[in-house]
């Protein structure tokens, strides 16, 4: 027997032993004035639910199989009904039998109690259908949340490991750039750059969401690759309050965009120009702007270069957030290009008690 069964076995005693008891005092209270005033009430009432109450335990392996064969709630009631009166005739005999030994039983008494314990046996029946069904359906639900759980995640990740050799190739090809132009010193700096980034990117366990401070910390690694190939031609400013450091974001969500930034609105300017991260919390959700200098326009044309770093982002943040995200792109008067995320506020310690709590 595995551990679903007996889980399952389990519940169903509590449940049957409670159950009983309930009604055995609903039915005592029920009628509490026969109870003071003939002391046979309390013998009349218990021998026939204690004969019902084992006519149920024999009713379960029947209810159990006509569950399995999948029928209407119609055909698994009157079946039920069936089994409940073939079952009602024994339990009826053998408590009018014990009730026998104390005193005589007439035969209305005989059906009273025939009767009684066909209704009570049938809508046990008709109950635990309903907790099954409940149930099954509960762990169904429950399947169905796992599994688009499940299928998001390797979706994001999917997404997530698709930016890495993206941004290797970009990073290669900007050392092979420093090499052409003769800059060798530089072109070493950048490999044990990049080899330290992609290092601790690969040491850290990759999830769907890193904390903000996390993130920030490897977007700086890759400025300071960027630092590297343009010298001081890239300026970055960084305002992050400590109040969103341990706020939950898409993880490698920053660096696409930064990148993005840098590529078309930096390094093609003679003069170079500044990349700003911001963040700040606005009606108790999370906000980052990222913004990059240059002439106007400049941003606007390559708006669409970049398809798998916008277009990436776009959608991890649609299969993480659903519909509950903005992620918009503007081209301010002056100038550069502005990227606004507005995420729902979800902190790296709130998921931590979440899964201490789950345990």
């Amino acid at each position: 027997m595995n551990r679903e069964n007996v889980l399952n076995l389990r519940s169903f005693w509590q449940i049957q032993i409670i159950g009983w008891c309930c009604f055995y005092l609903f039915d005592l209270l029920e009628s509490i004035h026969n109870f003071l005033t003939k002391r046979e009430y309390i013998r009349e009432e218990t021998v026939p639910i204690a004969f019902m109450f084992l006519g149920s335990c024999a009713l379960r392996p029947f209810c159990r199989w006509l569950l399995r064969q999948s029928q209407s709630w119609v055909a698994l009631e009157l079946k039920a009904a069936a089994a409940a009166m073939v079952t009602s005739i024994p339990v009826a005999c053998a408590a009018c039998l014990i009730l026998q030994i104390f005193y005589p039983v007439p035969w209305h008494a005989w059906l009273t109690v025939l009767m009684w314990s066909f209704f009570i046996l049938f809508m046990w029946c008709s109950l635990y259908f309903s907790i099954k069904q409940w149930q099954q359906s509960s762990m169904e639900r429950e399947r169905l949340l796992r599994a688009e759980s499940e299928v998001r995640e390797a979706r994001l990740l999917a997404l997530r490991y698709q930016l890495n050799p993206h941004f290797l190739f970009n990073s290669l090809n900007a050392v092979s750039t420093l090499v052409l132009d003769g800059n060798a010193a530089a072109a070493t700096r950048m490999l044990a750059q990049i080899g330290d980034l992609l290092r601790s990117s690969l040491d850290s366990e990759v999830t769907a969401e890193v904390a903000l401070a996390q993130e920030l910390e490897f977007t700086e690694g890759y400025l300071a690759i960027e630092q590297t190939r343009l010298g001081d031609r890239l300026k970055f400013d960084l305002a992050i309050p400590i109040e969103t450091r341990d706020a939950l974001v898409p993880s490698m969500l920053l660096q696409p965009l930064v990148e993005n930034a840098v590529r078309y609105g930096v390094a093609p300017l003679v003069e170079g120009g500044r990349i700003a991260i911001r963040s700040a919390l606005h009606g108790g959700r999370l906000r980052i702007v990222i913004e990059n200098s240059g002439a106007r326009g400049e941003g606007e044309q390559k708006k669409n270069g970049n398809g798998i770093g916008l277009g990436n982002t776009a959608e991890r943040l649609k299969t993480l957030y659903g519909a509950d995200f903005e992620f918009t792109l503007g081209w301010p008067e002056a100038g550069g290009c502005e990227v606004v995320l507005d995420l729902p506020l979800r902190r790296a310690r709130d998921l931590q008690e979440a899964s201490a709590c789950a345990l």
